[in-house]
């Protein structure tokens, strides 16, 4: 199965310019293709994890990929998806997650002469003229068309700002750019990218007389129609100092039985004859798959060593074996206790089991959480330093979330 034809039957693409020429351009590997990330925050996250697969796959096949940094867009913000305006970002705080990004995308994509590139727009956004900009490609844009883009239809309600008007004249720019700089024929971004990637084919015909591709990625989404990547406390981040090795595998091993198959599909690079016999598994068999999942993901995103240790911590934790020296730890210190005790309140909200007291407090009354296997019934139990020395103590929130504290 050409590498095409393999996007397909994983249920990768969305939508397409033109099939046969796009096709033509990633199996034959001829495909300069670039994604871009706008650096909102210092890390990667389980939301930008599809596009990062579809880059190592196509680079596999002998296309050369482009990661698109936005040190130029992120001082902008991109409206799709959004109902209210992003927060505007120092240039600092946008060039420090600008280099963030480029250390864990080189866990996945291969830079270097030749290969894949890495490059900013900020390099050639931040020093534009307006007026020579907008003489030079402002007439290429049609208000009344960008108006009719769902990125820009669902915000007039609540107001769309001037400055957020012109991310998808900056995106079409960067495209243009791309193609004139490094031969760029191809963009690919989520399916809520299409009208702003249209807009960059569209430029680059109207200015260059030459033809570029564009296809979007499916989006991430599970049985119910939600966005994948999203925990009670927040994002699943690629950086292990924000979302655990442990807790990422965990949340891959927890996904709903009807997300499981569709996951290995679209993230994992498992044959997809193998991932199709796994069609008709249940009960035991579909933890098997979940297992297969969390694991494959978590070596793609944290490496072997890092993935063995989670499988091996989540199976000793289902098993009772709390011991593990695999399980995630959080240490307590001096200050975290008061007169010499911890409630268990300050416990789940100390290691993350609960994100505030309030939740910590539901929690504990319906009979959610246990210490060393026994339930927590009253909110007002509490230890010392002592209780918490040597082995530690197992905190479990639920049936999936466990903690070892230790003093």
């Amino acid at each position: 199965m050409q590498c095409y034809e393999e996007l397909k039957a994983r249920g990768l693409i969305a939508q397409v310019t033109n099939e046969e020429e796009v096709s033509k351009l990633v199996n034959e590997g001829r495909a300069t293709f670039y994604i871009g990330f706008d650096p909102t925050a210092d890390s990667l996250h389980v939301g930008h994890f599809m596009a990062l697969c579809l880059m190592k796959r196509l680079q596999m096949a002998g296309n050369k990929p482009i990661a698109l940094v936005g040190g130029g867009t992120g001082m902008i913000g991109d409206p799709s998806g959004r109902t209210d305006m992003r927060s505007m970002m120092t240039v600092e705080q946008i060039d420090h997650n600008c280099e963030c990004f480029k250390k864990q995308m080189s866990r996945f994509i291969e830079f270097g002469e030749g290969k894949a590139m890495m490059v900013n727009n900020a390099d050639w956004l931040r020093n534009l003229n307006y007026i020579e900009f907008i003489r030079d490609i402002g007439p290429h844009f049609s208000v009344n068309n960008m108006l009719r883009a769902e990125c820009y239809r669902q915000r007039m309600e609540k107001g769309l700002s001037f400055l957020e008007f012109n991310y998808m004249i900056m995106q079409a720019f960067d495209f243009y750019s791309l193609y004139q700089k490094y031969g760029c024929n191809m963009e690919f971004g989520g399916d809520d990218q299409w009208s702003n990637m249209l807009a960059g084919t569209e430029l680059i015909r109207r200015k260059l007389g030459k033809d570029a591709h564009a296809m979007t990625i499916t989006l991430l989404l599970n049985s119910e129609g939600k966005k994948m990547g999203k925990t009670v406390g927040g994002a699943v981040w690629l950086d292990p100092n924000k979302t655990t090795p442990y807790d990422f595998y965990q949340y891959w091993r927890n996904v709903a039985d009807a997300d499981v198959l569709k996951c290995l599909r679209m993230l994992t690079f498992l044959p997809i004859e193998e991932i199709e016999a796994m069609d008709h598994w249940e009960g035991a068999k579909l933890n098997e798959a979940k297992d297969i999942l969390a694991y494959e993901l978590t070596n793609l995103v944290h490496g072997e060593e890092e993935a063995k240790k989670a499988r091996e911590a989540s199976r000793a934790l289902f098993a009772g074996g709390a011991a593990s020296a695999n399980v995630p730890t959080v240490q307590l210190t001096e200050d975290d206790f008061k007169d010499g005790r911890i409630d268990i309140l300050s416990v789940l909200v100390k290691t993350g089991l609960a994100a505030s007291r309030s939740e910590a407090r539901r929690n504990v009354t319906q009979g959610g959480v246990s210490v060393d296997g026994e339930i927590v019934k009253e909110i007002e139990a509490s230890w010392t330093p002592e209780d918490f020395s040597g082995e530690g103590r197992l905190v479990k929130r639920g049936k999936k979330s466990f903690i070892k504290v230790t003093y």
